[in-house]
């Protein structure tokens, strides 16, 4: 039988707050296991730093240029080409539990079966509207009225200020669809009520919880746990970039010292949080007698965070804290685990990748490439690129240790050298060094449709084929 698959995905992890990164606060022994008996990909890359078009783009294994979710509130169009749907149509049973951020019509996206909270739920289709005329009713109800994002989204300084001990929807959330999950792994692998379990089908479940995305609480064992024991950014420089340099919280000015450690002390907790909430899947699953070596189990990020590096809050940036995720792919029965990938990766590989795995065609037109090459240890011939993507007009690219970054015409340029600069505090976009370079970022930036006239004939990221 096929394998089954446990992919667990949080919100806003930034990946070098792990134990397995080498943090020496955080407590994370269930993730540092995962990574001690998979494989750990350390230059993993979100296709948008920011939450839904990066969902939306892991989903469909395409960037979001390609599938058309560029902007926080897009959505697939109704049937599109997820990996759960076309796990589904190769006799997989897909089950969510937890957060998936669709906003469309089509709220299931090929998942057979959706577990969590009556506000995530919703049926496979709703009813069919007329576009133009929906937008237009919003349009006239909205005129004059429009509220600015400041009053609907607090600011990173609010959040920061009441960061502490507390128990967020988020929170309330994350429990609801662990408690669903592991009753629904008691359910398909015993039912022992009506003992109608049907464990010969295979599985891909998806665990996917809220934390430690922002508001910044957590229980109070935890706050004071860290409150004295995690160090906050100091005196950090703001990048000078017109967009790089948003969304700050100034040391001294917005919030004090204390205030800035109460926030990321809650953090912390948060990710410890997720962690025994991964650690309980794992023990469900178990209970019912499987053995975990016979999974593939997956554990990523949607985006990191920047946590006060740079003197600023959230994500959105290309920043390593922002855009970097975490990525453990564990499988021991096909490859060797404790080993770390080097190699440039980013979350819409994790479609074809599974595809490859379990043995089931990939579809056309993907910008997803396989990792399981990489996997068991085959670097060759991989093209060592990722991209990312924020709005319209923001792009990044990464080849080997350099990051280019275009916004728009209105905006400079960025580069920078993480092997010289891995703290990113310089950019060599003018550094006559980096010239040849960058003319070829250049030309690569054209074909992912970014720059004047780009987009008119840009189809996909032009992986198909190749690694």
């Amino acid at each position: 039988m096929p394998p089954n698959i446990l992919f667990l995905m949080s919100d806003e992890h930034r990946a070098d707050i792990t134990g397995y990164e080498g943090d020496p606060t955080v407590r994370t022994p269930v993730l540092d296991e995962l990574a001690r008996t998979g494989v750990v990909f350390r230059n993993a890359y979100t296709p948008s730093p920011v939450c839904i078009p990066g969902r939306q783009a892991l989903m469909s294994g395409q960037l979001p240029r390609t599938c058309g979710c560029e902007l926080f509130a897009q959505d697939l169009p109704p049937g599109h080409m997820t990996f759960a749907r076309r796990f589904s149509q190769y006799a997989y049973y897909t089950v969510a539990a937890g957060k998936l951020h669709h906003t469309g019509l089509d709220q299931m996206q090929g998942w057979s079966q959706r577990v969590g909270s009556a506000i995530q739920m919703a049926p496979h289709f709703i009813e069919e509207r007329d576009d133009a005329s929906f937008a237009r009713y919003t349009r006239e109800r909205s005129a004059g009225k429009r509220r600015e994002l400041a009053s609907v989204k607090w600011s990173d300084t609010k959040e920061v200020l009441r960061a502490g001990v507390g128990h967020s929807p988020h929170i309330i959330q994350d429990e609801y669809a662990c408690t669903g999950a592991r009753d629904f792994i008691q359910q398909y692998f015993t039912d022992p009520y009506y003992d109608r379990q049907q464990p010969e089908r295979p599985l891909l479940l998806k665990v996917s919880l809220n934390q430690p995305h922002y508001p910044y609480l957590t229980t109070e064992e935890k706050f004071t746990y860290y409150l004295n024991r995690v160090e906050p950014f100091r005196d950090e420089p703001v990048f000078d970039h017109p967009f790089l340099s948003q969304r700050q919280v100034r040391p001294g000015v917005d919030a004090s010292a204390r205030e800035l450690r109460r926030a990321v002390a809650a953090y912390y907790g948060m990710i410890e949080t997720i962690d025994e909430m991964y650690g309980s899947l794992l023990a469900a699953l178990e209970q019912v007698n499987q053995d975990l070596d016979d999974w593939i189990i997956i554990y990523t990020s949607d985006h990191g965070e920047m946590l006060g590096e740079h003197g600023i809050w959230e994500k959105q940036k290309f920043f390593e804290a922002s855009a970097r995720v975490p990525l453990i792919i564990r499988w021991p029965k096909s490859f060797d685990g404790g080993r770390i990938v080097q190699e440039n990766v980013n979350l819409c590989d994790l479609f074809a990748t599974l595809c490859e795995l379990c043995e089931i065609p990939a579809p056309a037109d993907l910008d997803s490439r396989s990792l399981a090459p990489l996997l068991h240890g085959n670097g060759e011939g991989w093209r060592n690129e990722s991209v990312s993507q924020f709005g319209a007009r923001n792009l990044m690219i990464k080849w080997d240790g350099l990051k280019y970054q275009y916004y728009g015409e209105e905006m400079p340029e960025a580069l920078f050298d993480l092997e010289r600069d891995p703290s990113e505090r310089m950019n060599f976009i003018d550094d006559p060094r980096y010239a040849d370079i960058l003319a070829k970022f250049r030309c690569r930036r054209f074909e992912l449709g970014f720059g004047p006239g780009a987009q008119d004939g840009y189809v996909n990221a032009g992986y198909q084929g190749r690694r």
